[in-house]
């Protein structure tokens, strides 16, 4: 038996960029050694920014993408599983395993049971919270323009979710200080290495 990773990137923050990067290191090290990753492909940004409606558009396709990524896993194959997501990624990570623990607890085929799921959000959006994520943990910017932080540390609380914020940092958890933002990287990587243990 083993342990899988699924990573769901954000729009235009990929997998190579240093929260995911460095997450799925932290998670290969945490033994979980098989990894799948997400590929939304690329989405026009362009007027998606305060837009619920585009927003759920958006949503929509890429929660597809990923239904077509995911269905042929053997989800019982792993003794652990771990999702780690950015931005509406973390809105379709929620959603998917939301569905994914509905949808085994009501099929009277399934006699395996579903390993436990684990969460990393990181700048999630309100509508994650619409999916209640169970285990998980959270990291958001207070100047992050793609959301109302706020709200999220809000939502996040309401659920039980620790929400780590970040002062003056953006939707990338960066606040153009260089040496600031390698500081605010360790401390997430550092909260991210305990919550795997």
């Amino acid at each position: 038996m083993s342990n899988l990773v699924v990573m769901f990137p954000g729009l235009g923050y990929t997998n190579d960029k240093p929260l995911l990067y460095y997450g799925k290191k932290l998670a290969n090290a945490a033994g979980y050694d098989d990894c799948h990753p997400v590929k939304f492909g690329v989405v026009n940004k362009t007027g998606l920014q305060g837009n619920p409606e585009k927003m759920m558009e958006v949503y929509k396709r890429l929660y597809k993408t990923a239904v077509k990524s995911l269905a042929e896993i053997e989800w019982t194959k792993y003794d652990k599983i771990l999702f780690i997501s950015k931005s509406i990624g973390t809105v379709v990570a929620a959603s998917y395993e939301n569905e994914l623990t509905e949808s085994w607890k009501n099929d009277p085929t399934k006699k395996e049971i579903l390993p436990p799921i684990k969460q990393i959000l990181f700048t999630p959006l309100e509508q994650t919270f619409m999916f209640h994520p169970s285990n998980a943990i959270g990291f958001i910017g207070t100047n992050d323009p793609w959301c109302n932080p706020r709200e999220v540390v809000n939502l996040a609380n309401k659920q039980y979710i620790p929400i780590n914020v970040y002062e003056k940092a953006n939707h990338s958890l960066e606040t153009g200080d260089v040496t600031t933002d390698i500081e605010n990287l360790k401390n997430v990587m550092d909260i991210c290495k305990k919550f795997l243990l």
